[in-house]
């Protein structure tokens, strides 16, 4: 019999660890071949691990809630055959050389996730410097709680190595409010701490029913408070005739259906349009640091697409400005489907420079949508509507039916002045009202 080790597979250039959430076979499960083991979820998406042998499961190295390094082995299959044995256990002195370096990686990509959700928050920060690792999710729930660091270390942690699970903090945090966990030590402020009044306790009656957000919808939470508290948030508005678009679609959907085996919707029209004006705004393409501003030199569009649990995702068009229209729609269909279906790989989610999202999906003729961070921007398309309007013809004016629409453009009025944040709405509106109704597809 052969052992295999089943690692934490490479998810994308931009992810360096993932969080068990789910074990889906048990130590001594048959596996087959490309048959999902575990379940993982990093700060973007969830995914499942598939095992690249048929054995049995003889061993899991983590449990729910541990943080695992890409290239980290996960579980121990048996396999049939002859095949090498198992490392020999390190020395010592190897060990700990190893686990520092461990930590030393999860202390880095713990920090970098961090950094770019860009939280705000006016209880003391959680670090890794001290030997004892946490992850982004037990430190964010301390840091909810104002549990300081001195504090965290002196909770029992149950997870691998005595590492603070999920559970444990809860616990903790539950045994705190009870009195039956110490208060939070007295440390010397470093800096001025913003008074808040407690929220109150929301009132539950026999009748109501207690629902427990998802993982995901608390990290969507989370981050619409940070990106609030972050960024100064301005809106502009602005109506486009959208008829020649609308009118143009229309006689040419089913013959690029036929030849190119793909729907031709708005979004990647738009998209387009979007594109274009960042290229010439090249200052909404942009992200702060600081007291920096970074200017981008990639043009990736994030385009919010609608999970099955009804929450949203962002997966990105990479150099969206090097795509032509069917390059776009095909990327626009892909990432919508893969959305759908739960397929999307963490890199999917990463690097977007700048975000779309369609508010008339569900019927909305506008909205004030909150900026993905750590980007600028962010644009909404309202619902297309039949409208009566004033057409202006060189023998006057007159009153007739158009398809028209709202385009609401937010953005960080830190370093997104008026001018710059309408004039590149009202370009965008300018390419589409432009369209040229004889464009070849």
């Amino acid at each position: 019999m052969a052992r295999f080790e089943l690692k934490l597979p490479k998810m994308g250039e931009s992810v360096a660890e993932a969080t068990v959430t789910n074990w889906l076979k048990e130590v001594g499960d048959t596996i087959e071949l490309d048959e999902p083991v575990v379940e993982i979820a990093t700060d973007k998406v969830d995914s499942e691990v598939p095992s690249e042998v048929e054995g049995v499961l003889v061993e899991k190295l983590f449990e729910a809630d541990d943080v695992v390094q890409v290239g980290q082995t996960i579980a121990i299959i048996e396999t049939e055959g002859e095949g090498d044995a198992m490392p020999e256990p390190a020395t010592s002195e190897a060990s700990e050389d190893n686990t520092s370096e461990e930590e030393n990686a999860s202390e880095q990509a713990a920090e970098q996730m961090l950094t770019e959700a860009k939280e705000t928050t006016s209880t003391p920060s959680i670090s890794n410097d001290g030997e004892r690792f946490y992850s982004p999710l037990v430190k964010s729930i301390a840091q909810e709680e104002g549990i300081a660091q001195e504090e965290l270390d002196q909770v029992e942690g149950t997870g691998l190595e005595g590492r603070v699970t999920k559970d444990d903090i809860l616990t903790y945090v539950a045994k705190r409010k009870d009195g039956g966990a110490p208060s939070k030590p007295a440390t010397k402020p470093t800096q001025a701490v913003k008074q808040e009044t407690p929220a109150a306790p929301v009132s539950v009656n026999g009748g109501d029913e207690i629902i427990e957000m998802s993982r995901m919808g608390k990290m969507i939470s989370k981050h619409m408070i940070a990106s609030v508290q972050t960024s100064a948030h301005v809106q502009s508005f602005i109506e486009v005739d959208v008829t020649n678009i609308w009118n143009w679609r229309n006689k040419v959907k089913n013959e690029f259906q036929k030849r190119e085996g793909e729907k031709l919707t708005f979004t990647p029209i738009f998209m387009e349009a979007v594109a274009k004006a960042i290229r010439d705004f090249p200052m909404i393409n942009i992200s702060v640091d600081g007291d920096k501003v970074i200017k981008k030199k990639d043009i990736n569009l994030g385009m919010a697409a609608a999970l099955p649990d009804g929450n949203l995702i962002v997966p990105v068009i990479k150099k969206a400005d090097q795509l032509n229209l069917v390059g776009m729609a095909k990327a626009v269909n892909d990432l919508a489907s893969r959305a759908r279906a739960g397929k999307l790989k963490p890199d999917d989610t990463v690097g977007g420079t700048y975000t779309v999202t369609n508010v008339g999906t569900f019927g909305s003729v506008m909205g004030t949508p909150i900026i993905n961070q750590p980007q600028v921007g962010i644009l909404a398309l309202g619902a297309i509507r039949k409208v009566p309007a004033v057409i202006e013809t060189p023998d006057g004016d007159f009153i007739g039916i158009r398809q028209k629409m709202f385009l609401s453009h937010s953005y960080d009025h830190r370093v997104v002045n008026g001018a710059l944040g309408g004039q590149f709405v009202q370009r965008v509106a300018q390419y589409l009202e432009a369209w040229d109704v004889d464009r070849a597809v």
